[in-house]
Order: structure tokens, then sequence, then C-alpha cells
């Protein structure tokens, strides 16, 4: 399983209007073929800040699939133009200890 991390900064003043924004986009990223689950989260210290943790089965079903689809685009419409600067995406895999 792989965990994707974005980090999004939201313009100043825009928050309640992306996290109206997000709720009607998560739709599109739960349906896609792959996803796992994700949760939003808002920074304490900076309440303009997110993290966007989205669990994935593979590296490919969110860089091929999930990007290379329509929902994407619609993704695309709903939210980038909240982002200011556009966010880092990182994708992460469990490091299994003894």
């Amino acid at each position: 399983m792989i965990l994707e991390i974005a980090l999004l900064q939201i313009r100043p003043g825009q928050t309640g209007a992306f996290e109206v924004a997000f709720t009607q986009a998560q739709h599109l990223i739960s349906g896609m073929r792959g996803y796992v689950r994700h949760e939003l989260q808002r920074c304490l210290e900076d309440d303009h800040r997110y993290a966007l943790l989205v669990w994935w089965e593979t590296l490919e079903a969110h860089t091929v699939g999930f990007r290379g689809s329509a929902e994407y685009q619609d993704w695309r419409g709903l939210l980038h133009h909240f982002y200011d600067p556009f966010p880092t995406v990182e994708h992460f895999t469990r490091v299994e200890l003894p």
C-alpha cells in the first residue's frame, strides 16, 4: 500500500470555500480504481495549511490511473485555484520494523 501526502497551502480567506469544494472533490477520488481511503487534516499552527493523506493500492493507481483520468481534470477545476504555492506531493511506503 502507498500513502500519498500532499501539503496544501490555501490562499488567505479561502479555507471555507476550499473545504466546501473538497467535499465535492473527494467523491471523485474515492471512486477511482486502486483508491483505499483518504483524510484531510488542518494544521493547528497555520489554519490555511492542510495535509491530504490518500492511501492507494499502488503508486500507479495515483500517478497513472487518477492523474490520467477525466476525474482528475474535474478535481483540478474544483481545487487547484485554492493553492498558493502549488502543493508538494510525495508517496510513502510502510517500513516493516521487527
